[in-house]
């Protein structure tokens, strides 16, 4: 099995959302269509996908997940 680590924002890149799966193009229409159940994700109505990285391993998407969210929240400080 495949896993994505993903990270997808709203029309004008104002808002990030990163998340992993394991059915990358199925998570875009969840996204795309409201169908997620993350209230985040809904609420501010993310569906634009920016970056996305393949991994064999659910542990190396998350820690993708992780460093990604880690380099937002640094840029963030700035």
């Amino acid at each position: 099995m495949k896993y994505h680590a993903y990270i997808i924002s709203n029309h004008s890149n104002s808002v990030l959302y990163t998340g992993i799966t394991n059915n990358l193009k199925r998570r875009v229409f969840e996204h795309k269509t409201g169908k997620i159940k993350s209230s985040f994700a809904k609420k501010y109505k993310l569906y634009k996908l920016l970056w996305f990285q393949e991994f064999n391993s659910s542990l190396d998407a998350i820690e993708a997940e992780k460093k990604s969210k880690a380099g937002e929240e640094s840029k963030r400080l700035i």
